[in-house]
């Protein structure tokens, strides 16, 4: 009886978590799912998968949003994790000055509203009076249209990525690090092993599961990539060349009301995240 009343009180104290995990967690979720196989666009609502799921192969703007997306996945994320494992090494340099105020420096993008770090990208890439263009011309380069030219928009939303989130995984990187026993290096210098293959056959190795924690969260945000296609290029301009998967779910769900396809766009790049994340995984045990 005693052990009854504890799992009753017991119960009573997680059931408030319970109840908003249902209601704002899983219940969504659950709906979501069953929204993805229906055509919202119809009256009344039909339960209609063929079509639903269908639309994605036969839409070219899915297509042209999937490729925007696996672009930026594959150039952003690789260059990103290179650069914040140098910057990591940088900052874990007993050579450093102020190493706090440096690290937060390089952390400080993170923490930057979106809207305003969107605001400062358009004005320094501005085709006519922005620094980056200003200082092309004082080299003897000719002046970019970032906004106008694919190309162009779709590099500078690589650069603006890479620049929002490169501290963030250093300091992840760093922390890892940090935790390396400084015996291991002690070690290889008395065997005269030289700085630059300490990096590459010790510090990389034992970094190993850090940086496939990072390039998984990488992936993971790079599939629902949204604001800077959003705010930097003006909704995915020029002419659709920065458009991406989270970019095409919020016009379908928010400007055309297709609920049902645009829950069936967040599926899609729900798999592709899990599938991309679990490559990497594999990939990494099998280099183990």
């Amino acid at each position: 009886m005693v052990m009854r009343t504890k799992t009753r009180v017991a119960y009573g104290f997680v059931s408030p978590y319970l109840l908003v995990f249902v209601a704002f967690w899983a219940w969504p979720i659950l709906y979501s799912f069953y929204l993805s196989f229906l055509s919202t666009r119809r009256a009344p609502w039909s339960f209609n998968p063929t079509m639903t799921w269908g639309r994605l192969t036969q839409d070219p703007a899915f297509y042209n949003a999937l490729w925007n997306t696996l672009t930026i996945l594959a150039i952003q994320v690789p260059v990103m994790i290179a650069l914040a494992t140098v910057l990591a090494v940088l900052l874990n340099s007993s050579l450093l000055r102020a190493r706090g105020l440096v690290r937060f420096a390089f952390f400080a993008p993170v923490v930057i509203g979106e809207a305003a770090y969107a605001a400062v990208f358009r004005l320094m890439f501005n085709a006519e009076f922005g620094i980056v263009n200003k200082a092309l011309a004082g080299i003897g380069l000719p002046k970019i249209d970032w906004f106008a030219n694919p190309t162009a928009a779709m590099t500078l939303i690589i650069l603006a990525v890479t620049w929002r989130w490169v501290g963030y995984n250093a300091i992840i990187i760093l922390a890892g690090l940090q935790s390396i026993p400084k015996d291991v290096y002690e070690a290889a210098t008395l065997d005269r092993v030289t700085h630059r293959q300490q990096f590459f056959h010790l510090t990389l190795p034992l970094l190993k599961p850090v940086i496939v924690f990072c390039l998984v969260l990488s992936v993971i945000g790079s599939m629902q990539l949204f604001a800077e296609p959003y705010l930097i290029t003006n909704v995915g301009g020029p002419g659709g060349a920065t458009e991406t998967l989270g970019l095409l779910l919020y016009k379908q769900a928010f400007l055309n009301l297709n609920f049902g396809y645009a829950s069936a766009i967040a599926y899609t790049i729900a798999l592709l995240a899990c599938f991309f994340s679990a490559l990497n995984l594999w990939l990494s045990r099998e280099q183990q």
